[in-house]
């Protein structure tokens, strides 16, 4: 079993986190939504309420901070853009707490994705928001540049 580092506070989270095979059906399922948007499915309005729904299921009470930058790099690292700012909308209307990780994975994932606007927008957001950042942020922002 892989261990992962976190400073999270419940102990169930951290058990939650370190088992590598409860993240991965998550991001299968949010990776196969990603999967039917790129298939012309984009434009049906049930792909927001699968994802919102999606991680009902299984945030009932919503996922720690370390969790959430979990999820959100891995949705980054498949280059699921629409995935990745639909998971960070559904954190934004659950009041779930979102921190500089959180956003600096959204950039990351713009930049994989080849959407260097977006991310240099996102990156604006983010110091419109007073987010502090730091290298990881301004290393992602200019990685999205460059490709």
């Amino acid at each position: 079993m892989q261990q992962l580092h976190c400073l999270s506070s419940r102990t169930e989270d951290r058990q939650w986190i370190a088992n590598r095979d409860t993240v991965q059906p998550l991001l299968d399922s949010l990776l196969h939504l990603e999967g039917l948007a790129q298939n012309g499915c984009s434009e049906d309005p049930a792909q927001k309420e699968l994802c919102f729904a999606t991680l009902d299921d299984a945030f009932p009470t919503g996922p720690t901070p370390c969790v959430s930058t979990r999820i959100l790099s891995g949705l980054a690292k498949n280059r699921a853009l629409d995935m990745t700012f639909l998971t960070l909308s559904w954190h934004e209307m659950k009041d779930y707490e979102l921190n500089h990780h959180h956003y600096s994975a959204v950039v990351d994932a713009c930049a994989k994705a080849s959407q260097w606007m977006k991310a240099v927008h996102f990156f604006s957001v983010m110091t419109q928001m007073k987010q502090r950042l730091d290298i990881i942020n301004f290393s992602a922002a200019i990685s999205a540049c460059e490709k």
